[in-house]
């Protein structure tokens, strides 16, 4: 998968793309990742980005030219997407379609926001990882790199970790426990030391959806709620919270 980010801090994305898993993706081919820094596609001496905005205002605004001149000299992987608070969030199915696609490309915005005609005429969508306010867009192309990176094939070294996580069937994920079996009085759940793998599963699934219940019920509406089989799997392994 190629993936362009367009910044004009790109120290600060190749830092953070360097490490972990994007870090191997890259070093094995797995991901081709590739960091244009804005700046130098300016045309004047000081390497101008950006300029006080038409009208009036505080802050300053990232201006169109070299942002043009930037996509149009590397011509990088549609989608292009622009980090803004319009778009549409950020989520694991969309992440998971975007982990699908050959490519696409991030821009990252800064200051008070772009020229609106970068909006309009350059990038072909938005991405949104939230409803707050960042000082620029790089933090934000670094969820989606780590979001998107660590589903593409091969990424992960172990390819079922992806589909038993949290969001991957709608239901955060259960709870892990790892040795020592009891820790200062509080013992790892027998059913996990039993060797049986079916009723690992099924305890496993209950406790997804007891979690789900408890945290964000707002998953469990949006499934449609419980099934007869996601009821009976509660009634097999009985939790501390209330199923409603």
């Amino acid at each position: 998968m190629r993936i362009d980010v367009f910044t004009i801090l790109p120290g600060m994305v190749e830092g953070f793309a360097s490490q972990s898993l994007l870090g191997r993706a890259r070093q094995r081919s797995l991901l081709d990742l590739r960091v244009h820094d804005v700046r130098s596609r300016t045309s004047d001496p000081h390497r101008s980005v950006d300029d006080a905005p038409f009208g009036g205002g505080a802050g300053m605004v990232l201006m169109a030219e070299p942002l043009f001149r930037a996509v149009d000299d590397v011509e990088p992987h549609r989608p292009l997407f622009l980090l803004g608070p319009g778009g549409r969030r950020l989520d694991q199915a969309l992440a998971t379609d975007l982990a699908s696609k050959p490519g696409f490309s991030l821009l990252c915005g800064r200051y008070e926001g772009v020229d609106d005609r970068v909006r309009r005429h350059l990038v072909d969508d938005e991405l949104s990882v939230g409803d707050y306010v960042l000082a620029g867009g790089e933090v934000g192309a670094m969820v989606v790199l780590e979001a998107v990176g660590r589903l593409i094939p091969g990424v992960m070294g172990n390819a079922a970790s992806s589909d038993e996580e949290s969001f991957g069937d709608g239901l955060l994920e259960y709870p892990h426990y790892t040795r020592p079996a009891e820790f200062r009085g509080w013992t790892v759940p027998e059913v996990l030391r039993s060797g049986d793998h079916a009723r690992i599963a099924r305890w496993r699934r209950a406790r997804s959806l007891e979690r789900t219940l408890a945290d964000r019920p707002d998953l469990i509406t949006a499934r449609g709620g419980l099934s007869d089989g996601d009821r009976a799997i509660l009634e097999e392994f009985p939790g501390g919270e209330a199923v409603v």
